[in-house]
């Protein structure tokens, strides 16, 4: 590990780090040199996660609570500021799925599943960002600031049984790109990951770990990417959409235009669109009525020779 990838000084948020990939995510900050504030529902597997970072000679704090409460977040950044004396970076991770089909779905399911994941990402952020906008105007220059978002394949793919979860990560997503343009001036870096990790919440999607040899789905092996763009090493990575598992890291293109039409080409007289130009202009669209357009499959196609996949978290 360089210098560039070290944590050494710095101060970490980890939203969701009781299990599964904050938990990984927590103690790979640790381990190269972070002091973790660590978030998740009160309970006794986030005390266990900082116990295991004090035990490896880390520093860690506890600071429990539901992340879709202004109050949670706030009392994430007053936990930094009190325990640590400042705040560096943060993981926004929390979340929970309610899995149903667009026509089945109950709204308090949707309500559930928006509110921890997206929800939850702004209001950690917003403390986070307000922080160091107000220390940026302090220094009268850029600070440091780190925040790594957890997006999902689901959004790109269209994940026909997770309308809530999709959504809430497409939201996440333009949360991410949002706030990677707006904080950039203070020395904010924002980016998201879409990771594929098997956890306690994937458990029914990914299926039992290889009976053999390593895990490619182990959310450890997620865990560098992240502790790297939390590094001063990543200081020009900025608005940045990472798919991420096993031994595989793509970084995702922007939508690009698929088809332009202009009125003036199908019959319009004065070239602004009428109903008779835009089916002219759509008659031979391609995509078919049975088949979803705006879609990246793409990264179906993403594995090491030695990971399977049988869906996207």
């Amino acid at each position: 590990m360089t210098d560039e990838t070290r944590l050494d000084g710095r101060v970490a948020i980890v939203t969701g780090a009781g299990n599964g990939l904050g938990r990984a995510e927590a103690l790979a900050l640790a381990a190269a040199g972070a002091s973790v504030v660590l978030n998740d529902l009160p309970g006794a597997a986030v005390d266990t996660v900082a116990r295991e970072i004090a035990a490896a000679g880390g520093s860690a704090a506890v600071s429990a609570g539901d992340i879709g409460e202004w109050a949670t977040a706030q009392g994430l950044l007053a936990t930094a500021l009190r325990e640590f004396g400042r705040l560096d970076i943060l993981v926004n991770n929390a979340g929970v799925v309610r899995d149903r089909m667009i026509f089945s779905m109950s709204p308090e399911e949707w309500d559930l599943v928006l509110r921890t994941h997206l929800r939850g990402h702004f209001l950690a952020s917003r403390a986070a960002t307000a922080h160091w906008r107000d220390q940026s105007k302090q220094a009268g220059g850029p600070v440091y600031g780190r925040i790594v978002n957890t997006s999902s394949e689901a959004f790109l793919l269209g994940s026909s049984g997770q309308p809530n979860y999709s959504a809430a990560k497409g939201g996440i997503t333009a949360l991410t790109l949002t706030t990677a343009r707006s904080c950039a001036r203070y020395g904010v870096r924002a980016n998201a990951i879409c990771p594929r990790a098997r956890t306690a919440m994937t458990a029914e999607l990914m299926g039992p770990a290889p009976a053999d040899g390593p895990d490619p789905l182990d959310p450890r092996y997620v865990a560098p990417l992240v502790t790297y763009l939390s590094s001063p090493a990543a200081g020009n990575i900025n608005g940045e959409v990472f798919v991420v598992h096993g031994g595989v890291a793509a970084v995702m293109a922007p939508p690009a235009v698929k088809s332009t039409f202009l009125a003036k080409e199908h019959g319009s007289a004065d070239g602004m669109w009428t109903l008779e130009a835009i089916a002219s202009a759509l008659a031979g669209f391609e995509t078919g009525p049975a088949d979803a357009g705006f879609l990246c499959e793409d990264t179906l196609a993403l594995a090491s020779e030695t990971i399977g996949f049988g869906g996207a978290h």
